[in-house]
């Protein structure tokens, strides 16, 4: 086997560099003609030739997405037929402190592909500049900052809030990280939009954030350490719906899985309502109570807090939902003309 003699008196040893001699046996004719060329011809062609063959393997066809090892690559936009958009689920971080995690927490979702997040009440009013959102500034420059729960969740159909049941007793269906994307796939499938709520660093969520979610999401951990950080939880929960979401062994035709965002009746597919209808439903049966005194003062609250878990557990779709208000404002109409009269 010759040695090429490219550069002056340097001499590379074909047998020795894998490259040059996948380049010396797949170009061997044009090599094999050049030794009968001029020293100086020879060279201009040997270099020619590897030039070639280092472009060509040095160029490979650009990844759809950074992480090979993901289920698909993010899609924009709407859904394709047979597969879930990402840009249906928001990422709700409710209450932050400390502006790094919600940074991780924004980089976790640019690594899988989600873009949608929004940001509760955050303890620090620059958390836009976060510097732990390493290639990700986009993510925190679109998300959205309410000064509520209810209004983040405004426009989800299922609503989902992560906690540990180490220190409380779950009021709501409990669900395990692995076998939640039925539901979820379930929910997207048909049009629904899914907010996954995240608490704050100190004490997670709390019972009046909870109320407005229909099931509590758990991240299974060792019982020593049951917490995690926020921008972990957050990472953890996303590759978790990116890796099984678009599965082919979950059947995102058939709603059959339980918090399905649809029903389906004899004059169609009649879908749930959001949570912002949810909500006005809520407020009208308060008043209701109110008027008709359900209660005493100091049980205002609770009963709000029960009518936020009723509502949730029941999912009325938008049909029954547009009934039950119809059926409160004439009560509360009837009550309040009744109180009018001497």
């Amino acid at each position: 086997m010759p040695k090429l003699r490219l550069f002056g008196s340097i001499g590379i040893p074909v047998q020795y560099n894998p490259f040059i001699f996948c380049a010396y046996k797949h170009y061997k004719c044009n090599l094999f003609i050049s030794m009968h060329l001029h020293a100086t011809k020879r060279k201009l062609v040997l270099y020619h030739t590897l030039t070639q063959f280092f472009h060509n393997i040095s160029s490979p066809p650009p990844l759809p997405f950074y992480n090979r090892f993901l289920a698909q690559p993010p899609q924009p936009g709407p859904a394709l037929p047979g597969r879930l958009s990402f840009d249906q689920i928001d990422v709700v971080l409710v209450r932050p402190r400390n502006p790094l995690n919600i940074g991780a927490a924004a980089r976790a979702m640019a690594n899988f592909g989600f873009s949608r997040l929004t940001v509760v009440h955050p303890y620090e009013p620059h958390w836009r500049e976060a510097r732990s959102a390493v290639q990700c500034s986009q993510v925190l420059e679109n998300a959205r900052e309410t000064a509520n729960v209810a209004e983040a969740v405004a426009s989800a159909t299922l609503v989902l809030g992560t906690a540990s049941l180490t220190f409380r007793s779950p009021e709501q269906p409990v669900l395990h990280l692995p076998d939640v994307c039925l539901t979820v796939a379930s929910e997207l499938a048909q049009g629904g939009r899914l907010a996954l709520l995240f608490g704050p660093e100190n004490h997670g969520l709390s019972l009046e954030d909870l109320a407005l979610t229909h099931s509590i999401l758990v991240i299974p951990t060792a019982d020593p350490q049951p917490s995690m950080n926020l921008g972990q939880a957050v990472a953890v929960c996303l590759y978790e719906l990116t890796t099984r979401l678009n599965k082919p062994d979950i059947q995102i035709t058939e709603a059959a899985a339980p918090g399905a965002s649809h029903l389906d009746t004899w004059d169609g597919i009649v879908p749930r309502t959001d949570a912002a209808h949810l909500d006005q439903l809520a407020q009208l049966a308060a008043e209701t109570m109110e008027a008709a005194n359900y209660s005493p003062a100091a049980m205002r609250a609770a009963n709000r807090h029960d009518l936020d878990l009723l509502l949730r557990r029941l999912n009325p779709n938008v049909r029954d939902a547009r009934r039950l208000l119809g059926l409160f404002r004439r009560i509360l109409y009837r009550l309040r003309q009744s109180s009018e009269q001497p």
